[in-house]
């Protein structure tokens, strides 16, 4: 008979992570900690993680729910240190000496200026892994430049310009998207880190910069850039290299994707699922180097036929036939979509003191035997300053003595 699913993992339950983290990315790699079982301990200045307020600063209502905050901080405990005065910091170490895992994304100055400053930080406490999230980076004359992810991770990196529009535009990404992705890679790094703490009893520093993973992020195109000194731009749909790697618009005005990597795999397919099994006897739809060559024609032909018909039938049609092909949803529909929640996409989160459960995406990762929720609730801020205090004074600061939630 089955034991009951767990709600964490118990390697993580004795995992004291300490965060000195604001808008995402450092945030969103310690929530994701939370959720699998870690005691995470969200330091705050008096004022809060000014993502707690992100909608008032871009002039919205500062009332409305914030589920950006949700998604990126539940699970945490929040304790509020004022570092600028002596006792904040003594608070701060004493915190560090019970620590398994420190993780911040300041900038290095204002680290530096904290008496946080990485390799001195780890000196004084040997077992800690130090996580240092950076725009640009820990090294080099930039390294204090102030960033979001739209400046380190997309235009730096080039992937707003690989991505540009047919006008040269750069993308404007949505926010909070490089964030996530390199709050990812940190959790990776430092996850590997506490793997060798865990063997050896030291710690060390882990850097991660949204610069370096978005240059990652663009590795094919860089890659190719440093071998053949040139790498071609993303082009309009109308003259993509790939016309059954492409979206398409059908009847409805509803938008999907052909996903046939391999062309002359796919074509034959296609062909019969749009009811032109002709086409697969044109010499410019014959394999995969045709099609390429006569991309603009063969798309101009594949919209003309697509636009006859609603998306439902095409559904039906690309399932008879094999299409490899993917609808390109709203973000209403995302919420909605059957197979997400198959998978447990979506997760409650608790009320904590509001007693108001609010729904979230899931992290991106499930494990056996662990239950998909619900999720612990959002602390408020400085919810937890006395508790947490009250337990360090308990332990005398002696780190072998902290022990899981």
């Amino acid at each position: 008979m089955s034991e009951e699913p767990s709600s964490g993992l118990s390697a993580l339950a004795s995992l004291r992570v300490v965060e000195l983290g604001v808008w995402v990315a450092a945030p969103s790699a310690a929530a994701l900690l939370a959720d699998w079982g870690a005691d995470v301990i969200k330091v705050e200045a008096p004022t809060g993680d000014p993502m707690r307020q992100v909608f008032g600063s871009l002039g919205i209502d500062s009332d409305m729910p914030n589920p950006a905050f949700s998604l990126d901080n539940r699970g945490k405990r929040s304790v509020v240190l004022d570092l600028r005065q002596p006792e904040g910091r003594e608070h701060l170490e004493d915190l560090l000496a019970t620590a398994d895992v420190f993780i911040s994304n300041l900038r290095p100055d204002a680290l530096d200026g904290l008496g946080l400053e990485p390799a001195a930080t780890v000196g004084r406490h040997p077992h800690l892994v130090y996580c240092s999230i950076s725009g640009y980076g820990l090294q080099g004359t930039e390294r204090n430049r102030p960033t979001y992810d739209i400046g380190a991770f997309w235009a730096r990196s080039g992937l707003s310009m690989q991505m540009a529009d047919h006008e040269g535009t750069p993308l404007n990404a949505r926010g909070g998207i490089g964030d996530h992705i390199t709050g990812l890679a940190a959790l990776g790094g430092l996850l590997a880190a506490v793997l060798e703490q865990r063997a050896t009893g030291r710690g060390r520093v882990v850097e991660v910069s949204l610069l370096r993973t978005g240059a990652y992020v663009l590795g094919w195109d860089l890659g190719l850039q440093m071998t053949l000194g040139k790498v071609a731009r993303a082009e309009p749909r109308e003259r993509n290299q790939a016309p059954l790697m492409n979206p398409y618009r059908a009847a409805d005005g509803r938008w999907f994707f052909f996903t046939g990597l391999e062309a002359s795999r796919h074509i034959d397919a296609v062909c019969r699922a749009l009811g032109r099994p002709d086409l697969a006897e044109d010499p410019r739809f014959a394999d995969a180097s045709a099609i390429r060559r006569h991309r603009v024609e063969i798309i101009a032909v594949l919209d003309e036929i697509i636009a006859g018909r609603p998306l439902s039938e095409w559904a039906e049609r690309f399932e008879r036939e094999g299409v490899w092909w993917a609808p390109a949803q709203t973000p209403a529909e995302v919420v909605e979509d059957p197979q997400l929640l198959a998978n447990h996409g979506l997760v409650e989160i608790g009320g904590g003191a509001s007693g108001t459960t609010q729904r979230s995406v899931n992290g991106p990762v499930s494990f056996s035997d662990v239950a998909p929720g619900p999720i612990a609730p959002v602390p408020s801020l400085g919810e937890h300053t006395d508790e947490v205090i009250r337990e360090l004074s308990d332990r005398g600061g002696d780190r072998a003595g902290h022990s899981p939630r």
